[in-house]
């Protein structure tokens, strides 16, 4: 597709180390700014692009599918590391499988590869429709309520939660969203992941079974250029719920380039 993703530059524009922060879904690009910031004062030399997700932000009149979202990210941010969170890291995968000429490394942060069962996908586009049909019905705010009080939420700080700016994606976005870039529709990427061929940094929360699991797999099929962290303390928001160790495990791992 051809479109240009909002994002922002922060830290030394000059930098050779060039590093894409995609955030999850119902975030923004603000979300990732206290992790920018805490990866800063270990990584000096950093220039740090922070996006606004298709459908999220500044980007919510770009419709698109996973596979397109990683497109306008590869379009948007050029050669650079990418790293994701949750929604974001599905779609900084699909940018390293379409587009692995343009990036030098990958972190993807309580990330899967999708769905490999059709039966299971499908019924997880089922409850993905129905999710959507429900924020339009109840709106933003009550959305948002709600998607924080589930247990993968339990350890995120109220002041990392960023709750205003969620508040700004319309309902029409987020259930677009779901609709457009859940893993219902994701197809999986389980089968490309021996492809890969840079470095990629797999970061899960202890707390979270569900995503250590993805962790562990995505290691194992990658192979020797894979690096897995477990962070003890954290549940699915790692790099919110325990930032400074997360920051010191990147920017540990970004010295190797």
């Amino acid at each position: 597709m051809n479109a240009v993703l909002a994002h922002e530059t922060l830290g030394n524009r000059a930098s050779v180390q060039r590093m894409v922060f995609l955030h999850g879904f119902t975030q923004t690009r603000s979300s990732m700014f206290p992790f920018i910031s805490e990866l800063n004062a270990h990584s000096t030399d950093l220039c740090a692009i922070a996006v606004d997700a298709p459908l999220h932000g500044e980007s919510q009149h770009i419709l698109t599918d996973v596979a397109g979202a990683a497109d306008a990210l590869e379009q948007t941010c050029g050669n650079a590391i990418y790293l994701g969170y949750s929604m974001g890291a599905r779609m900084c995968l699909h940018t390293a499988v379409q587009h692995p000429q343009a990036v030098r490394g990958l972190v993807l942060i309580s990330g899967t590869a999708g769905i490999v069962d059709p039966v299971s996908r499908q019924h997880r586009k089922i409850l993905d429709n129905e999710l959507a049909e429900h924020i339009e019905q109840v709106g933003t705010q009550q959305f948002i309520h709600e998607w924080l009080s589930k247990p993968m939420f339990a350890l995120l700080p109220q002041d990392t939660a960023d709750i205003a700016q969620r508040c700004t994606n319309s309902p029409t976005s987020l259930a677009n969203s779901l609709r457009m870039c859940g893993t219902g529709t994701q197809g999986s990427l389980w089968d490309k992941l021996s492809t890969l061929t840079m470095p990629v940094l797999l970061i899960a929360g202890a707390h979270d079974d569900a995503f250590c699991q993805h962790a562990r797999r995505m290691k194992e099929l990658i192979g020797l250029h894979a690096t897995l962290e477990i962070v003890h303390g954290a549940g699915h928001s790692v790099h919110l719920e325990q930032p400074q160790i997360t920051a010191q495990i990147v920017s540990s791992w970004l010295t190797t380039f």
